[in-house]
């Protein structure tokens, strides 16, 4: 089994459980294969809207980051393949800097995925998932929730077709991540359309698809991202699918397994 989205004591937002118990505690879960995914450093120049400005790790962190894991990785070379990966995000207007970045680290990484959260609005930006209050407050700046979940696959498609170099992460993050609190702010979008053009554009570019599990046990999702009906359009098309806990505890590896199509 292959858990590609873990993230670790370098998360603001996580928790400080060891790397080496989210390591012993997926062998003991069966898992052969893992790729720990830290929230990259955010562009240089970009404030991170959140209110304790806590969304990734710093620059300064990397390098620590990186040497821990290489550790790691040849530690535990005979239990279990561990890859060494970031979860890069994709910021309407940092794309330049972005892939600078990419450039820079790239030749370091076996794993990376490329991940929305923040939407641009009127100059500023706004982060869709950091909690249902600041939806709320999205909701109000873009006028509709409809207007929401349009931006949203609107940059993801920006995402999938933007020329990040040669280390774009080969992967998409959460792609469906818009639906965190869906049962606190029903939508009427008609997402189908955009996200069957998002699917056909991944394939074009022989992109993988974050199967992410995390969704399954927000209480305000209780679906995984992307639902069921996304995977198999994703499956037909022959997107790989990488399953993803998107942990950010050891309490949060495996999670989403049982309600996904795996």
């Amino acid at each position: 089994m292959r858990d590609g989205h873990i993230h670790t004591p370098f998360c603001p937002h996580g928790s400080d459980d060891a790397l080496h118990t989210y390591i012993e505690t997926a062998i003991s879960l069966g898992y052969t294969d893992i790729s720990f995914t830290e929230h990259a450093p955010l562009p240089k120049g970009f404030i991170d809207p959140t209110p304790y400005q806590d969304s990734a790790m710093k620059e300064e962190q990397l390098a620590s980051y990186v040497s821990i894991l290489q550790s790691l990785k040849k530690q535990y070379e005979r239990h279990i393949r561990i890859r060494i990966g970031l979860e890069v995000d994709f910021i309407v207007g940092y794309e330049q800097k972005t892939k600078e970045f990419l450039n820079k680290i790239g030749p370091q990484l076996d794993d990376s995925i490329l991940s929305v959260h923040f939407l641009l609005i009127d100059d500023r930006y706004m982060c869709i998932d950091y909690s249902e209050e600041m939806f709320g407050d999205i909701i109000a700046a873009f006028q509709s929730i409809e207007r929401v979940y349009d931006a949203y696959y609107k940059t993801v498609l920006a995402s999938v077709v933007a020329d990040l170099g040669s280390y774009k992460p080969k992967r998409i993050g959460h792609l469906t991540l818009i639906h965190k609190f869906q049962r606190a702010y029903p939508c009427e979008y008609d997402e189908a359309k955009i996200i069957t053009h998002i699917l056909d554009e991944m394939k074009n570019r022989q992109l993988e698809l974050d199967y992410n599990g995390a969704g399954v046990v927000k209480p305000l999702c209780l679906e995984p991202y992307p639902p069921h009906w996304v995977v198999k359009e994703a499956v037909k098309r022959g997107i790989p699918l990488v399953y993803g806990s998107d942990a950010h505890s050891v309490a949060g590896l495996h999670q989403g397994v049982e309600h996904m199509l795996i």
